[in-house]
């Protein structure tokens, strides 16, 4: 007889998991590049105009939003005229300067002359609140505005 046996039974051979993480890594990968982060949550109503001439902006990074309008159904202690946002928060007029200052604080030197602010103002919203938002950008010498409209587009230049 000899010494070495033929194993004979039907036994299933364990599963190679050597590939395993690689393919967990890919997949983290994947869903790293393809997931878009939600910027800023609305707290305010802000159904936009329309417009019939549009620009629409190269760069979205150099870009600073104010959004103007009522507040939505889900912020109703904080009244029923229109307000201002800046990032997640509500905001006072004198509070635009501080967040223009930030945001250029924020971005490298030599692209601070191409920063744009974007007023995203509901189409039912007070134009003295507007008016008052853009003297406080005068104030700070923002001067590239542009005015968000409905489809996403951006209408002329002031």
């Amino acid at each position: 007889m000899s010494k070495f046996k033929k194993k004979k039974s039907g036994d299933m051979p364990a599963v190679n998991t050597a590939s395993l993480p690689d393919i967990v890594f890919m997949l983290l990968f994947f869903f790293m590049v393809a997931t878009v982060m939600r910027q800023n949550t609305l707290k305010i109503e802000n159904n936009l105009p329309f417009a019939d001439q549009v620009e629409k902006l190269d760069k979205k990074d150099l870009v600073m939003y104010i959004y103007a309008g009522k507040p939505s159904a889900n912020y109703t202690q904080y009244g029923k005229e229109a307000r201002i946002q800046l990032n997640d928060d509500f905001a006072s007029v004198k509070d635009v300067a501080a967040f223009i200052a930030a945001e250029r604080a924020s971005k490298r030197e030599e692209l601070i002359p191409f920063l744009t602010t974007a007023l995203k103002v509901d189409s039912d919203a007070n134009m003295g609140l507007i008016g008052d938002i853009k003297q406080e950008l005068r104030k700070v010498n923002a001067l590239k505005i542009n005015y968000t409209t409905k489809k996403g587009s951006v209408l002329g230049r002031e």
